[in-house]
């Protein structure tokens, strides 16, 4: 038996950025192009982000966001790379 057939399944998890994103102001651009949506991120699941805007409450498709930005960052702001 090899590694590969003894390996427990591998399970996908959300990408560790959007945890940090919660609460803040964000621009998101989708991949259908368009105007980039400002608004905060609120809430998150595998598929989705709930997104408030000044209309109101989104729900965004996580494989139709192209880019996610951070509008403003806190002073001093350090990446982390």
């Amino acid at each position: 038996m090899t590694d590969e057939e003894s390996s427990p399944v591998k399970t996908t998890t959300s990408p560790q950025f959007i945890p940090k994103m919660k609460g803040k102001k964000v621009l998101v651009r989708l991949t259908t192009g368009g105007q980039p949506l400002p608004g905060v991120v609120e809430a998150y699941n595998p598929y989705e982000i709930l997104i408030r805007t000044a209309k109101g409450q989104m729900v965004v498709f996580k494989h139709a966001i192209a880019t996610i930005e951070l509008v403003d960052e806190p002073q001093g702001f350090k990446p982390d790379f």
